[in-house]
């Protein structure tokens, strides 16, 4: 299990669900938060300017904080603003049949010929996506709608002007003292209420700004990682976890049961820290409305030339995916990269 730091900062664990002391001040309540079978740990809320914040994002652990004024000027942005002003470019939209969005690379998809995607993306006007959303909302049915776009120079003149209002010297500080790579996108994400992005886990820090509406966080750390079951580097469905979390397969699925969560649910202005391989699941609140938020991802620090042991989690994840990679170019088909890592291991790592 995680070695998180100890932060009192409201974190008592619950059984199930979160144990948030604040929500009636907070515009929500635990009845719109799905159920689910594991444990999980609230996540510490706190000011960008406590002592206890720093050390959180110097250990790579996750901390929302609530006063850093990243979005501010964003914090206006409802979609009738957004329609009038975001311009008239084409948006990455995905639709899916349930509240489920279970992305895919593409580019993956010809190394498994019977892959069935479990949404659909496309390409529309913001007005199309805006339209789509409404119709989806009376009918009531099952079917979701979500937006994922980088923002580009297709906004129009407001979005920039807002854009460049950002508090771009808070985050600038935090790059330049943790040596992180350069900013690889600002991704704005919208979706409606209820929908869900199952738990995976990226290779790039992330600060999640949220901007309108709530948006419920369960995390959980890279030394979870056996519990979670990823997909196959070469799957379409790469660093997203196999299973179902609201009827997870026991039997095809046992160390799952061991999974313990670290949870928040993020509103207008809180900014919750991601550090890289950490797995994420997302969730817009149940009859939470429309949510907006954006991303900022960043790119790790370079490899320090002196490598300290024993390696951390997430360094081990690194390996593990890197030899996974390295095997499937070396044998010319992904499929063989299993059978033969089962013949390495089978009978040879058995022993107490």
């Amino acid at each position: 299990m995680a070695a998180a730091t100890v932060v009192e900062a409201d974190r008592a664990a619950s059984e199930g669900g979160a144990g948030f002391s604040d929500v009636q001040a907070r515009g929500w309540d635990e009845s719109q938060l799905r159920k689910y079978s594991f444990p999980t740990k609230p996540i510490p809320r706190l000011s960008h300017t406590d002592p206890r914040a720093e050390m959180l994002i110097n250990n790579e652990e996750p901390v929302v904080l609530t006063d850093t004024n990243l979005v501010y000027p964003a914090l206006k942005w409802d979609i009738a603003y957004l329609q009038e002003n975001i311009g008239h470019g084409d948006f990455s939209v995905y639709i899916a049949e349930n509240h489920k969005f279970l992305y895919y690379d593409e580019k993956k998809m010809s190394n498994f010929e019977n892959f069935v995607p479990k949404s659909q993306r496309m390409e529309m006007k913001f007005s199309e996506f805006v339209e789509r959303m409404h119709k989806m909302e009376e009918l009531g049915g099952d079917e979701r709608i979500y937006l994922q776009q980088t923002l580009n120079d297709t906004v129009g003149k407001k979005i920039v002007v807002d854009f460049l209002g950002f508090n771009w010297n808070w985050i600038n500080k935090q790059q330049a003292k943790r040596n992180w790579g350069q900013l690889t996108s600002n991704l704005l994400l919208i979706g409606m209420e209820g929908n869900v992005t199952p738990a995976h886990y990226d290779e790039q820090q992330n600060f999640f700004a949220q901007i309108k509406g709530h948006k419920r966080c369960i995390l959980f750390p890279p030394d979870q990682f056996e519990c979670l079951y990823p997909y196959p580097v070469h799957h379409p469905c790469d660093r997203q976890s196999q299973v179902d979390f609201d009827n997870p397969d026991y039997e095809k699925f046992p160390n799952f049961k061991n999974i313990v969560g670290y949870e928040t649910v993020v509103g207008p202005g809180d900014v919750l820290y991601i550090p890289m391989y950490w797995w994420h699941h997302i969730e817009s609140l149940l009859n939470g409305g429309v949510t907006i938020t954006v991303n900022f991802w960043y790119k790790g620090a370079p490899t320090p030339k002196r490598i300290e042991y024993p390696l951390r989690a997430h360094q081990k994840v690194a390996i593990m995916r890197n030899i996974e990679k390295m095997l499937g170019e070396a044998l010319g088909d992904p499929h063989e990269v299993g059978p033969l890592l089962k013949t390495m291991i089978n009978g040879r790592y058995d022993h107490s």
